[in-house]
């Protein structure tokens, strides 16, 4: 039996201390081995209640440079797993070619079709890059990033 349909947002990166624009941003992350995953930050979504999955909306922006070299190419993707399972891409890899040692944001948004390994909660939110040079690639995560949860609370 139903009791409620919920809606839950979160903003779950880049906090710390207040400044003076509103921006904040998680602490960078360096890939380290070229073409191997990095994980650049990852949270478990887990709202107060829980429930039966409705619909998940993703708001996620990140920015991208090379620690030092112009040639550079880095890929990123963002990935969600029921708590503990295997991890589902949530869009199709995206490649910044030769991105520059200036940092470049990307923003993926929109709702997603749960899958296999992807449709319950709790449930985990990770960025992945990976670049083509060795210790090259570095990111960080916006903090007007949000997930919003609609799940049936029984």
């Amino acid at each position: 039996m139903v009791l409620a349909i919920i809606e839950h947002v979160e903003y779950p990166f880049g906090k710390g201390d207040l400044t003076s624009d509103g921006i904040q941003w998680s602490a960078e992350a360096d890939t380290v081995e070229a073409d191997t995953d990095t994980a650049v930050e990852t949270v478990t979504i887990k709202p107060p209640a829980l429930g039966g999955l409705i619909e998940v909306e993703f708001g996620l922006t990140a920015a991208f440079r090379a620690v030092s070299s112009a040639t550079a190419d880095i890929t990123l993707k963002w990935q969600a797993r029921n708590q503990g399972g295997d991890w589902v891409d949530l869009h199709q890899p995206v490649t910044r070619a030769d991105i520059g040692t200036a940092y470049v944001e990307d923003s993926r948004s929109g709702r997603v079709a749960f899958a296999e390994g992807f449709d319950s909660l709790p449930f985990d939110l990770r960025l992945v890059m990976r670049c083509d040079e060795a210790g090259q690639g570095r990111a960080k995560v916006k903090n007007s990033s949000y997930v919003r949860v609609k799940y049936a609370a029984s």
